[in-house]
């Protein structure tokens, strides 16, 4: 079964094309035949699109205009055609798998998209407005370039159904529930991934295990994995909720909004771009979004740089602090996504926090780029873990599942 991937955000697309035996799905993670990633320019006058092959041919190729349905034309036209073909028609695609960030309450496993599921995808993309758009205009575009191809959208939110009440409904009146208002939680494809591949990486039985994987990159949030399950996390409502991020906020005093829109005047318009835009590592310290950029700041002297860095290394510990606090104890320390994969400094920072538990880390191995690894000292009470993460392999785990079904 041959199954494209596309993983949409605001300022990019992935896509990856996957082939799985029709007989059963491998116990190991499979590599793409052909991958690619299409980055809209900040002047969104076109977009930059670079595509691999297993065999490890590229073509990087500017494509001017800012039309997804464009840009998808060409992907398929990489796909099929030049350096980068991998078959021979576009018609060889079986399936599409597509990252949707917010399913609401009514969306919980991957599903066949149809009229409905576009609707309510569009929906709630008043909760997630910088991610679900751009998965519908996926759809759309795909609709577009393969015609009635079958197509499966797979829930960021799906994995985080598990939290229990306690965690999932906020203290507010009790008429939220009703209208929907909850924790849904996020990244729920990365956390599910991660902590099943610590199980795999450990040699020990998922539901054996009290894990909390920390998915860190320009937006971050960690959940509790208990027996396989979420059983908490810190994204909330929308994605905003929770730890310090790239130019997200995390959470807040709501005091802090209401003040700002009576003494400052703030529009909802002003009001969501400072929350998700301007806050965060980019808020803070002046600089970048990216923690590379700020780290660099941070060696030429820069103080505010040095703050957004305390703050960031202060929230997520507190933030562990409260998963640990919801399982009862620890068994793994799951890092993923571009900072947690990639940063030795966050690792670092983060693990000292938790000695008390007999949590120690080889500095060496910290050092070392390590993937897939436990960087657990030889004499440590809890495994730690770096992870990459495979969301676009689970997606089309999901797809294949569902089409056998």
């Amino acid at each position: 079964m041959k199954i494209l991937v596309l993983n949409a955000g605001s300022s990019s697309q992935e896509s990856c094309l996957y082939e799985i035996p029709d007989e059963a799905l491998p116990s190991v993670t499979l590599p793409p035949l052909w991958q690619g990633k299409v980055t809209w320019t900040k002047d969104q006058g076109g977009a930059e699109l670079k595509v691999t092959t297993a065999t490890g041919e590229t073509l990087q190729e500017t494509i001017y205009g800012d039309s997804r349905q464009a840009h998808v034309t060409y992907m398929l036209y990489a796909l099929s055609r030049g350096a980068t073909k991998v078959i021979n028609q576009v018609s060889e695609i079986d399936v599409v798998g597509h990252r949707v960030v917010h399913g609401g309450p009514d969306y919980r496993d991957s599903v066949v998209v149809t009229e409905d599921v576009k609707k309510a995808i569009a929906d709630f993309a008043n909760i997630a407005p910088v991610h679900n758009p751009a998965a519908l205009a996926g759809i759309e575009a795909i609709q577009v370039g393969l015609g009635d191809v079958t197509q499966v959208a797979v829930f960021d939110t799906g994995f985080h159904v598990t939290l229990p009440d306690a965690a999932a409904i906020y203290p507010g009146p009790y008429e939220w529930v009703k209208q929907g208002i909850r924790r849904y939680g996020f990244h729920g494809i990365s956390h599910q991934y991660c902590s099943a591949r610590a199980a795999q990486i450990l040699g020990r039985d998922l539901a054996s295990l009290r894990i909390i994987t920390c998915h860190l990159g320009n937006g971050c949030s960690l959940a509790a994995v208990k027996n396989g399950h979420s059983i908490d996390t810190t994204m909330g409502f929308t994605p905003l909720d929770g730890l310090m991020m790239g130019s997200r906020s995390g959470s807040v005093d709501p005091g802090i909004l209401i003040y700002l829109l009576r003494q400052s005047h703030y529009s909802v318009e002003e009001l969501n771009h400072v929350l998700n835009k301007a806050s965060g590592l980019r808020g803070i310290s002046g600089v970048s979004s990216d923690l590379p950029e700020v780290i660099e700041a941070i060696a030429q002297g820069n103080e505010r740089a040095q703050l957004a860095w305390d703050i960031y290394v202060h929230r997520l510990r507190a933030g562990i602090g409260a998963m640990l606090a919801s399982l009862g104890g620890l068994d793994v320390l799951v890092f993923t996504a571009g900072v947690g994969e990639k940063s030795p400094g966050i690792r670092q920072a983060v693990c000292e926090a938790f000695g008390f538990l007999g949590l120690k880390i080889d500095a060496q191995k910290n050092q070392q780029q390590p993937l897939d690894e436990n960087i657990a000292a030889p004499d440590s009470d809890v495994e730690v873990l770096v992870i990459e993460t495979q969301e676009n392999w689970v997606i089309a785990q999901q797809c294949w599942q569902l089409l056998k079904k």
